[in-house]
């Protein structure tokens, strides 16, 4: 008797923690989907930009480079067995480092060729 309401307990707990874990993945996904939504239009609208402008491919390749070290990064961490807030800090973090990269070397860029 006393061992069958541990074991019915212990497996509740179970389900419990594997619901919860369910419930982290399925958010890290909806996060990495909308990271990837979001870097497809800055890439989408940053090739439109660039295809006005010059027919020079170096700034496409490089925005198209950089969205697919975001996207390696976005999964990797998403990948990594952390919690749910210490993961959305990182993933916040990284893509704000990300984009301060981006901006600083367009600036350079724009430097480098004299253009405003």
């Amino acid at each position: 008797m006393k061992w069958d309401r541990l074991l019915k307990s212990l497996l509740k707990t179970t389900v419990y923690i594997l619901d919860q874990a369910a419930e982290q993945v399925d958010r890290a996904a909806d996060t990495a989907a909308e990271m990837r939504d979001q870097a497809k239009r800055a890439t989408d609208h940053a090739a439109n930009a660039i295809q006005a402008r010059h027919k020079d491919h170096t700034v496409l390749n490089l925005a198209s480079f950089a969205a697919g070290v975001g996207l390696g990064v976005g999964a990797g961490i998403l990948l990594t067995p952390t919690s749910g807030s210490n993961l959305r800090r990182s993933i916040r973090d990284r893509v704000r480092n990300i984009g301060d990269g981006l901006s600083g070397r367009a600036s350079t860029l724009k430097d480098a060729t004299g253009t405003d």
